[in-house]
């Protein structure tokens, strides 16, 4: 094991050029996360106008149930993707750990076939979250109440 400090700086660089990856999850966690809010935040908005019983018409009353139900899709869409991006976190993370344990030479029972297949799932993940989210994005204009009745 090279303990030299050009090669723990090397072993140091590998290891974390795929923590910028981890940013872009993180960022991408804080946005689905937000959007999940606002969606539970109207969803129970509506179904406490339904409770209270206030709304007499019922061509409104099936909007808002029809809104309430919309909002529930969104909220489980937003809850897979945030699963996809945590495992996509998880996968880059164990990647990096693989990179720094593998170039400091402290495990060498392991394959570096590990460290292709963890970043290619980290990757696959991260894509399977970004088009869940657009799903997500697309299914939230459409269900936009363009036309709700007249109140």
């Amino acid at each position: 094991m090279d303990v030299s400090i050009d090669a723990i700086t090397n072993n140091i660089q590998l290891a974390l050029a795929p923590v910028f990856l981890l940013t872009a999850v993180a960022t991408l966690i804080n946005a689905i996360s937000a959007r999940l809010a606002r969606s539970v935040d109207r969803m129970r908005a509506v179904q406490q106008k339904i409770q209270e019983g206030g709304v007499r018409d019922q061509a409104m009353l099936d909007h808002m149930i029809q809104e309430a139900n919309e909002a529930k899709t969104r909220g489980r869409l937003c809850t897979a993707a945030i699963f996809f991006d945590v495992l996509s976190g998880v996968f880059i993370s164990l990647t990096v750990l693989e990179l720094f344990f593998f170039q400091a030479g402290a495990v060498r029972s392991l394959q570096a076939t590990y460290v292709i297949w963890t970043f290619v799932l980290g990757l696959i993940s991260f894509m399977t979250s970004l088009s869940i989210v657009l799903a997500e994005v697309v299914y939230a204009y459409r269900s936009a109440g363009w036309n709700s009745p007249i109140r």
